[in-house]
């Protein structure tokens, strides 16, 4: 019934008149105008970029060190193969952060004197982490705690991906409380008047809206953790930055480095899109009436 009332209303709409059909024509030829202006604008300083650089002294021996094909496609398998490693602890860092990082931002959302312990260490944790260099935790994780004999023998990787855990969960949890707490505290009233226990409230009512808000930051951590991935190669793992290392110290030349390089990028490139796209779309949607 109501899609048959909705045919019937599009069907009885006015035709757009004469000054909103050239409104129209107006905009799409702006549009394509400016289409083309930036597509000229583009060309032409990537053609005096390109012109700069291989017109300056030292470009054939820089294009012979850094940008060799036939050392490229001789590193590939073994830098693509250790990007492989890369991705397979990206995925795993990722699920660990976001479990670590909700429970650090419920723990410190938690009201009442009794929580106070874990509020204090929820905010303890988040201060340390977020002030130390991940590159340090990689150190005091991956040879720290093997030496204590306490644990046993795990790959260098499996304790990098702990590091990326550690560090990440503390920025994502402060992201998280960000969300919770701009959720308007009549949300939490009405939740806890229905019935519904505090956990209830949280899981149901609060961090669904939390995510919501919140999910641009949280899609630029994961690029940031893209690229942090690599840091694992300074406790021994092979991925792509100590495959590019071995090569280039097999060769003499910094192509794998480079190669490597491109390949993280083609790795956090559909992230980066999707991010500009989502945030892009919140953006318009908050301003939906607005622009005159």
């Amino acid at each position: 019934m109501s899609t048959t009332s909705t045919s019937t209303a599009r069907a009885a709409a006015p035709p757009p008149s004469a000054v909103e059909l050239d409104r129209r024509l107006y905009r799409k030829r702006q549009t394509t105008r400016s289409v083309l202006i930036s597509l000229v604008s583009t060309a032409a300083v990537a053609v005096i970029a390109w012109a700069f650089v291989i017109n300056t002294p030292g470009w054939a021996r820089v294009q012979q060190t850094f940008f060799d094909p036939a050392v490229a496609v001789e590193a590939w398998p073994r830098v693509f193969e250790g990007l492989l490693l890369n991705i397979r602890v990206l995925i795993v860092a990722a699920i660990g952060v976001l479990i670590v990082s909700i429970l650090l931002a419920a723990a410190r959302t938690l009201r009442g004197a009794i929580f106070f312990p874990l509020r204090a260490l929820a905010a303890g944790y988040t201060d340390l982490f977020r002030g130390m260099p991940l590159i340090i935790v990689l150190y005091l994780v991956g040879f720290g705690l093997p030496g204590l004999g306490v644990f046993p023998r795990m790959p260098p990787e499996f304790w990098g991906t702990i590091a990326l855990i550690l560090v990440y969960s503390a920025y994502v949890s402060e992201v998280f409380r960000a969300g919770i707490e701009a959720v308007h505290p009549s949300q939490r009233l009405a939740a806890r008047g229905l019935g519904l226990s505090h956990y209830q409230t949280l899981r149901l009512v609060i961090l669904p809206q939390a995510v919501r808000k919140v999910t641009p930051a949280l899609m630029n951590d994961f690029v940031a953790m893209q690229k942090d991935v690599g840091l694992i190669s300074v406790l021994g793992a092979v991925d792509a930055v100590r495959a590019a290392q071995i090569e280039t110290a097999l060769t003499y030349n910094f192509t794998p480095y480079v190669l490597a390089g491109l390949l993280f990028v083609l790795l956090a490139l559909p992230m980066i899109r999707l991010t500009d796209w989502y945030s892009a779309r919140i953006r318009r949607r908050e301003q939906v009436g607005s622009i005159v």
